[in-house]
């Protein structure tokens, strides 16, 4: 089936792009760079090749994202040409980085530099005024008053709450005689906590509606980009019509009631901002595209962490240790667990640390050159993409010892604001719910561990288009006995 699904997208990508990549590649190839203006003389690329005409080297790419050492393409191409290289993927002239230090100056770059570049079909969802799309002041404004929203204690003390219910909501259910599929449960349980901080949403009639269109919608992300009725990218784009339309009668509801002044959600926020340029559609919008996480992100983080976890029963044992002692102290003490309970803990903090350098969720970020510019002596140019690929970082002898071993004790003594670990990225873009994204995963474990055992089936992790466990990680639960 993958093999099919790789098929369809070549000829697909070939049919429909053909004159592009072909103007594409007669525009950046190295011929033409050897008359360019004196003043990049002294400039070359990085070594490298673009492959195949038209299709460049994404066949290769591909086939390698889809095994069990996705980086393999890149780590055979780094130790020919350095940690810096160029190839033509995706449709694109492409430099790829793996040297931390070209990515952080990358990432750290303003938008006369750089701005974002997705695959088309993801573009198209997302749609213009998406915050992955938009740059500038407007990017900047919409970033700086979520990120600002997040960090708050009185968004960080409800999430612990909702979290908390959802979770033991969930884990009542959980039976010794059935398998229980952990990614399909912190996918259930991610989302109900991110859409009531996005839109105040509580679980009912609603939030089944919302669900049952956004699986329709996410489904679409890494499509193929032909939009004609019955395509998957067709089917995708209406399931979001729905949820906008869903969420533009909640901000209606709020503006007829009365904003808050004190935020209880993103959308009460971004309403009560005063520069008039965020709309009620821009709202709208972006509140669908900032539940991918909800989706993605955050369930597979709480789901890797068991993976590695159940494959590690010395880290499970401290980390059990750890959690225990803080219920019982707080069970002592008559006290409910608040968020900065759990991000205290330090072993915990530790294991989720070494499951986001390990398990890459987020493989890399691409960018697109809007000027020539030089980094380290080479030349990137104008309307080329970066592919800053945190995953060889992550996984380079270099960086960290014996790196493909799940070891949260590595980072007792090591500093994780190196550039050398960017898990959500950086510069400002930076993924403004990493530390939400932490404490929703510290809840979920600490939880789990203080209530059940278990023992995992068998399964694999795939990491294309995007990181998942190919069975959904079934487990097999014991409810631990109250001490």
């Amino acid at each position: 089936m993958e093999n099919l699904w790789l098929i369809v997208l070549i000829f697909s990508t070939f049919f429909s792009i053909f004159l592009i990549l072909y103007r594409n590649y007669l525009r950046f190839s190295p011929v033409c760079f050897n008359i360019r203006s004196s003043k990049h003389r002294r400039l070359s690329l990085p070594s490298g090749t673009l492959g195949w005409p038209f299709l460049g080297e994404t066949i290769e790419f591909v086939s390698c994202a889809y095994s069990d050492c996705p980086e393999s393409f890149v780590n055979k191409r780094r130790r020919r040409y350095g940690k810096v290289f160029k190839s033509h993927i995706f449709g694109s002239p492409t430099i790829v980085s793996t040297d931390a230090e070209v990515s952080k100056f990358v990432l750290q770059s303003d938008s006369k530099a750089f701005v974002p570049s997705y695959p088309k079909s993801l573009t198209e969802l997302m749609g213009k005024s998406s915050i992955l799309l938009i740059n500038g002041s407007l990017q900047r404004r919409i970033h700086g008053l979520i990120g600002a929203f997040f960090k708050s204690p009185h968004l960080k003390a409800q999430i612990t709450r909702d979290m908390q219910k959802y979770v033991q909501e969930s884990m009542e259910n959980w039976r010794d005689e059935l398998p229980i599929f952990i990614q399909d449960e912190t996918k259930s349980i991610a989302f109900q906590v991110l859409v009531k901080v996005l839109i105040r949403l509580d679980p009912g009639e609603d939030m089944e509606i919302l669900k049952k269109q956004f699986q329709e919608f996410i489904a679409g992300l890494m499509s193929i980009p032909i939009n004609i009725p019955g395509s998957r990218l067709y089917r995708s784009l209406q399931a979001k019509k729905k949820m906008v339309k869903l969420v533009q009668k909640i901000i209606q509801d709020k503006k007829e009631s009365g904003i808050s002044n004190v935020p209880k959600d993103v959308v009460d926020v971004l309403l009560n901002d005063t520069s008039e340029q965020l709309t009620d559609d821009l709202i709208a919008d972006n509140m669908i595209d900032m539940m991918i996480p909800g989706e993605d992100s955050v369930p597979l983080l709480m789901t890797l962490a068991i993976k590695y976890l159940s494959d590690s029963p010395t880290a499970l044992q401290q980390l059990t240790k750890e959690n225990k002692e803080l219920k019982t102290l707080k069970d002592q003490l008559g006290e409910p667990l608040c968020w900065s309970d759990y991000l205290s803990l330090p072993f915990t903090q530790n294991v989720i640390t070494e499951t986001l350098r390990m398990g890459n969720i987020i493989i890399g970020v691409m960018r697109k050159a809007m000027k020539d510019v030089e980094i380290k002596g080479y030349l990137i140019p104008k309307g080329w993409c970066v592919f800053t690929y945190f995953r060889s970082v992550h996984l380079d002898e270099n960086n960290f010892d014996m790196p493909y071993d799940f070891n949260p004790w590595r980072w007792q003594d090591k500093d994780m604001s190196s550039c050398n670990f960017t898990p959500f990225g950086g510069g400002q873009r930076l993924c403004p719910g990493l530390d939400l994204a932490r404490l929703e995963a510290s809840i979920f474990l600490h939880h789990f561990v203080t209530q059940f055992s278990w023992v995992a089936e068998d399964d694999t992790i795939v990491n294309f288009p995007t990181v998942r466990m190919k069975r959904r990680m079934p487990i097999w639960v014991k409810r631990k006995r109250n001490d």
